[in-house]
């Protein structure tokens, strides 16, 4: 009796393939572990009329052979159209199950002869924790399928153009004295944003080239807005910097002993100087002082240069600006955040505070925050760039204020971008806080900002370095697969330039003085104003284009035909 009783309590277990686990649901799972057991009485009473009548008689046991086959066949005429499901427990399987299979263990492992109810139990609730929450990935998966077979996330046609910075012989052959020259160096101090101060930096080497003298490191000057005291060396990455310019400017960290006690040349060059102009007004006092310090760099420099000087312009911009590494590599970490659940865009919000000031424009969130907007304008009125003499709507129809939540939502339904569509957002603060966003989360819910990808701590040492986090914004936005600013400004510029230089990866530009007032237009139906918003863009979704095309545009912004070509005839350098 003893004996028969232990048995009772022994169990054993077989190993169960993964893939058939994976493909029950939970509750299938749940009921199949908690099914009732068969009596043991009744199957004694089976074996014991089996093995007392059948196997005695073998008449009898090829009978029931036969009948066993017959019975068998017949079943499996039945059902032979029936495909083989490779998902035995499954009845349908999901075809996010079949394309990517899961990382479960290959084998649940086997349990012979436990007594130990306890563990039995453990290893039930296991399986069925394992099966929720693999269900769990596959709904995240199977709701955010079919992203990347969207038409949105085609890329334009580059046209064969690649980067090709091959200088001329003239160029290559003054090099050896501009870099040999121990007697001037050029000083500069640049302000602004991050990318005021990228575009400052650039033209800083150009001068520097066009007077051949020494650049000494840039000095970043505080910016008053957001109080960042970052150097150069914090946000480029300063050896890398000085190596791919070694041909072409001798940078230096600091001004030799010898010239420390000069006192330099300063200068503010005017609008859009040209080389000869540099040169006639700085060249012969810098020649006998050594020491020439510029300020206020932005936009003074013609965009119109030769074309070797052009190149210089690229090199710098896209090869020599390098963010240093703490900041690169957390850009591209992010940015692996985001691709890892397959392509995103990348949006440029234009929609702080100070934007709304500074172009004259309305928010549209409500009176009380268009009365914010108005009574700074009043009380700073130089803050103000745009032109007085233009009303608000004037401004808004002319395309010359930023898009808000509303209209962003409504230009990216217009383009095809899918609900599922992964948008990183990039900018500052916008003015309403997150709230003003709403629009863009509630129609596009897969949106996140830096702080949200970010583990804890990660942005931490960047906590008030504004130009840091600005790069940032810039590394994971470059790195996108489509972009789109809601205004013009210069960061939205250097990505656009980035991102043609680098094969024309989509860059979608706002066509807003064509498109508002379809915005306007309640009679038209959605089908139709998509059809016009996507005819609008055809052209305006990052494709080739020249920058000889129409004067004064930047080679950083527009770099062909001085900065990539098609034609096979030039290498890149």
């Amino acid at each position: 009796m003893a004996k028969s009783k232990n048995n009772a309590k022994k169990m054993s277990y077989i190993s169960v393939p993964s893939h058939i686990i994976n493909s029950i649901s939970s509750s299938s799972l749940q009921s199949l572990l908690d099914s009732p057991k068969k009596s043991s009485r009744n199957t004694n009473k089976f074996f014991t009329f089996f093995t007392n009548n059948i196997f005695r008689s073998p008449r009898l046991w090829f009978s029931t052979l036969f009948l066993f086959g017959f019975f068998g066949m017949f079943k499996f005429g039945l059902v032979l159209h029936t495909p083989f499901s490779p998902y035995p427990c499954a009845t349908t399987p999901s075809p996010s199950l079949i394309s990517n299979p899961p990382s479960m263990p290959n084998n649940l492992g086997v349990v012979r002869e436990s007594g130990q109810k306890d563990d039995i139990l453990k290893k039930e609730h296991f399986v069925v924790s394992l099966v929720e929450l693999r269900a769990q990935e596959l709904n995240t998966v199977d709701g955010d399928g079919g992203v990347e077979k969207s038409e949105f996330w085609k890329q334009p046609n580059g046209l064969g153009y690649k980067p090709c910075l091959s200088f001329s012989r003239d160029y290559r052959r003054a090099s050896t004295g501009v870099l040999r020259d121990r007697r001037k160096y050029l000083m500069v101090v640049v302000s602004g944003g991050l990318n005021q101060q990228r575009n400052q930096i650039v033209d800083a080497v150009v001068i520097a080239r066009i007077l051949g003298a020494a650049l000494v490191v840039p000095i970043l000057q505080v910016n008053v807005i957001w109080g960042d005291e970052s150097e150069f060396g914090d946000i480029f990455d300063l050896e890398h910097f000085k190596r791919v310019l070694a041909n072409d400017v001798r940078v230096v960290s600091g001004l030799p002993s010898t010239h420390l006690m000069t006192r330099p040349v300063e200068g503010s060059p005017p609008l859009h100087v040209t080389p000869s102009w540099i040169r006639s007004r700085y060249l012969r006092r810098f020649n006998r002082e050594g020491v020439l310090l510029l300020r206020g760099l932005d936009s003074r420099l013609s965009k119109d240069l030769p074309s070797d000087l052009q190149k210089l312009r690229c090199k710098v911009a896209f090869n020599a600006l390098r963010f240093a590494q703490p900041v690169q590599e957390l850009g591209d970490r992010l940015a692996e955040r985001m691709k890892s659940k397959g392509p995103y865009l990348a949006l440029h919000l234009r929609m702080e505070k100070d934007v709304w000031v500074r172009t004259g424009c309305l928010p549209g969130l409500s009176p009380e925050f268009d009365e914010i907007i108005n009574s700074e304008r009043i009380q700073r009125p130089e803050l103000l760039t745009a032109r007085s003499n233009m009303t608000y709507h004037e401004r808004k129809m002319a395309g010359l204020c930023p898009l808000n939540a509303v209209e962003v939502t409504r230009l990216l339904k217009g383009l095809g971008a899918p609900k599922n569509a992964r948008i990183y957002w990039a900018g500052g603060q916008p003015l309403g806080g997150k709230e003003a966003l709403l629009p863009l989360i509630q129609e596009f819910p897969h949106f996140y900002s830096k702080e949200d990808l970010a583990m804890p701590g990660e942005l931490q040492p960047f906590a008030n370095k504004a130009s840091i986090m600005a790069a940032i914004d810039y590394i994971v936005s470059e790195k996108s697969d489509v972009f789109m600013p809601s205004h013009g400004g210069n960061m939205g510029h250097a990505i656009q330039g980035h991102r043609a230089y680098a094969g024309h990866k989509k860059y979608i530009t706002p066509n807003k003085r064509h498109m508002l007032p379809y915005f306007h237009n309640s009679s038209l139906s959605e089908e139709e104003f998509y059809r016009i918003i996507k005819e609008l863009h055809q052209d305006s979704l990052g494709q080739p284009e020249l920058r000889t095309s129409k004067a004064g545009r930047d080679v950083t912004k527009y770099p062909i035909p001085e900065c990539m070509c098609n034609s096979g005839l030039h290498a890149p350098s």
